[in-house]
């Protein structure tokens, strides 16, 4: 027995061991859970995150996966907010078993959002991506959603009719996108929906289907909704409606009663008039008698002596009411024309002498000094004007374009009327630009910036113009004067490689910025996107660029006073125009950047080192120079999640290999084929390594970047 006892626990210690180490070997994690993030790590690119891997891996039992969390053998949580992700998200997220909360949120993912999603999901956040295409019908199958983002990407087209099951979703946001359409019936069944943001997009219809929703925060902003507003909106705590083209007609309610007529005897407000012998005095007169019918004749005849003495009443009533609200509203424009000129705004009273006119570089001695503050940088704009009139400037100035009167001005109040001419400077309303984009339509659609979303806008005598719809974040903190003053300074940058502002739109709540278009796109499109242009941009072309980008930053840094940080240069703010052509975007804008755009420009590659502490300056816009400058040299990006993490930012990679001739020569765009005089690469990779020094203060100032950039071109001819 006691042998056949050893050997039973001989069997029992040999299958522990083979059962541990079949366990070991298959792991813990759910199948289902390991093939989807697997999936998913493939879809976004590979990119640089800990412990993830592209086939098999156990992220529950070796829990260092970056990111993930999970209850026993299931995957229930991936948050992966602002890593730096691309790519896309492939088709296998519905392959999660389990999985309560997906939180990819600022990043740069693109494509479109799979239609099979996990049922099980309770959080979903996309937010500030690329994401395209349409919202999924599927959303219908996640009737645990509690948590909807999908805000700030490229979503077209309407919103599904898909939240009948949706009863516990409590906060959706679907804005900055450019979604159309009417909102669909199914939205009245968010029983518990608190929050809605469907603000700058192109929703249209009425609001109706909100009316009996719990909603505490509403904003509809920026989109095409026609009215009334249901008055159970009106009363809900946080409710933005600016910008929409509501009809706020109301039919007049009919007059009350006259207090001698019984309700059931009261005449109706649409039908003819009629001689009342019904009322309460008929009823009080004696039933017989001569004295009877001498009074009621003696009262009748004097219902036509009150009732002109009513209608004369009433007329000199409606006189005064007239010449107070005009005399109100005559102290209003003299108010506001002295508002507008304390700050150097033309009024409608104002014209200008044509032929004593100065150029626009020359300073008004009218204008009042005015500063406008904005986020640690401030603009003085006399000082501005002063120093452009007594500096003479290396280059030849721009002068403004006549832009065809806008058709709605009839419309505005006298606030806008008011604003409407600022120098030279012109006033759009929110009808005619919506007239010109076609209501912002995804056809016109340019591109999504930091500050906002650009559209093309054709005018009706063919001219193309670039409108900016500024993000409500980058302009809510700025008064209508502080916003006119902003304008006003970006009106009085006047170089050949700026993109020249042309006009402005302050009406409905709404912030638009309008520019000349520059036909060519980015200096990012031409390097990685468009390969016709590519194929057009040799060396010296190259160089040339570089240069006239360096023109313009040394135009605000040195010319300027007080000097222009740009504070946002990359090369999608880098434009070209027909002639392949620089025009530089977003100067004189850095009031309206917000605190954390630093970290954003880091996480593109064009942030200096010192951004990390705060800090930003002129050099700090050097620093960014250099880079775009790289790009032009390598045809590289300034960030690329594709690459070997050591060399993912061009900068940091780059800087090493700019002493060693060698190394450079293996740095050079390939499709320039050896095609660069040798001694210019040379000075071009000691410009760069000047500009992208880690230490600000041995960066050089713009005009002897562009002494070197001037001495290389004329060097190579």
């Amino acid at each position: 027995m006691a042998c056949f006892g050893g050997k039973i626990r001989s069997w029992v210690l040999l299958f522990s061991v083979v059962f541990s180490a079949l366990q070991f070997a298959l792991g813990v994690t759910d199948p289902r859970d390991i093939y989807a993030i697997n999936s998913l790590y493939t879809s976004l690119g590979s990119p640089p995150l800990t412990g993830w891997i592209s086939t098999g891996g156990d992220p529950c039992g070796q829990p260092n996966w970056q990111g993930v969390e999970c209850v026993n053998a299931n995957i229930t949580s991936i948050k992966l907010s602002g890593a730096n992700l691309g790519g896309g998200l492939g088709n296998d997220l519905g392959s999660f078993a389990s999985i309560m909360v997906i939180d990819l949120s600022n990043n740069h993912i693109g494509g479109s959002i799979p239609s099979n999603l996990p049922v099980t999901l309770k959080i979903f956040s996309l937010s500030e991506n690329q994401i395209t295409g349409n919202v999924p019908g599927t959303l219908s199958t996640l009737g645990q959603l509690t948590d909807l983002s999908l805000n700030n990407n490229q979503l077209t087209g309407s919103i599904p009719d898909a939240f009948e099951q949706l009863t516990e979703l409590i906060n959706m946001d679907l804005s900055g996108n450019s979604l159309v359409g009417q909102l669909p019936s199914s939205m009245g069944n968010l029983s518990s929906l608190t929050t809605l943001h469907l603000q700058n997009n192109q929703l249209s219809g009425m609001l109706d289907v909100l009316q009996d929703l719990p909603l505490i925060n509403l904003n509809i902003e920026n989109n095409l909704f026609s009215g009334p507003i249901p008055p159970k909106l009106i009363t809900i705590p946080n409710f933005r409606s600016a910008g929409n083209p509501f009809n706020t007609t109301i039919i007049p309610s009919p007059p009350s009663p006259s207090p001698l007529l019984s309700p059931l005897e009261a005449p109706s407000p649409w039908s003819a008039p009629s001689v009342n012998v019904k009322g309460p005095s008929a009823s009080r007169l004696p039933e017989s008698g001569g004295k009877t019918k001498h009074n009621t004749a003696s009262n009748i005849s004097w219902i036509p002596i009150v009732g002109l003495f009513v209608v004369v009443v009433l007329a000199l009533g409606v006189c005064f009411f007239l010449f107070r609200c005009c005399r109100r509203k005559f102290s209003e424009k003299i108010a506001k024309n002295q508002e507008m000129e304390k700050h150097g705004v033309m009024t409608e009273t104002q014209k200008p002498d044509q032929s004593s006119q100065k150029p626009l570089y020359q300073v008004e001695k009218a204008v009042p000094k005015n500063t406008f503050r904005g986020k640690d940088h401030s603009i003085d704009m006399t000082r501005l004007d002063s120093s452009l009139s007594t500096r003479t400037p290396p280059f030849p100035l721009v002068s403004a374009e006549k832009i065809p009167a806008d058709p709605f001005f009839t419309a505005l109040s006298s606030r806008e009327n008011a604003s409407k001419s600022l120098g030279s400077t012109n006033f759009f309303t929110v009808a005619s630009l919506q007239q010109y984009t076609n209501s912002f339509s995804q056809e016109n659609f340019i591109g999504k910036g930091t500050l906002g979303t650009v559209y093309r806008a054709l005018l009706p005598d063919g001219k193309i113009l670039a409108v900016k719809k500024l993000e409500q974040s980058a302009s809510e903190n700025l008064s209508d004067s502080e916003f006119l003053e902003l304008v006003a300074s970006i009106s009085k940058l006047q170089h050949p490689n700026i993109v020249k502002l042309v006009g402005y739109c302050m009406e409905h709540g709404q912030r638009l910025l309008v520019y000349h278009y520059c036909h060519r796109g980015t200096l990012n499109e031409a390097l990685h996107l468009d390969d016709e242009i590519k194929r057009k941009l040799s060396w010296n072309t190259r160089m040339t660029l570089a240069l006239q980008a360096a023109q313009a930053l040394e135009y605000l840094h040195e010319v300027c006073q007080p000097p222009v940080v740009h504070r946002n240069l990359k090369s999608t703010n880098v434009l070209l125009n027909d002639d392949l052509s620089v025009r530089v975007s977003d100067c004189g804008l850095a009031p309206l950047l917000s605190s954390d755009h630093m970290t954003q420009l880091q996480g593109y590659g064009y942030g200096a080192p010192e951004l990390e502490t705060g800090s930003y300056s002129q050099q700090s816009d050097v620093y960014s120079f250099g880079v775009v400058m790289l790009e032009l040299l390598t045809g590289r990006k300034s960030y690329d999640r594709f690459r070997p993490r050591g060399s993912q930012y061009l900068a940091r990679w780059a800087l090493p290999h700019l002493y060693d001739i060698d190394a450079l020569s293996r740095m050079v765009e390939p499709s320039l084929k050896g095609a660069y005089p040798s001694k210019s690469l040379s000075r071009l990779a000691d410009i760069i390594t000047l500009c992208i020094q880690p230490e600000p203060e041995f960066r050089p100032p713009m005009s002897e970047i562009v002494q070197k950039l001037s001495y290389l071109i004329s060097s190579d001819r």
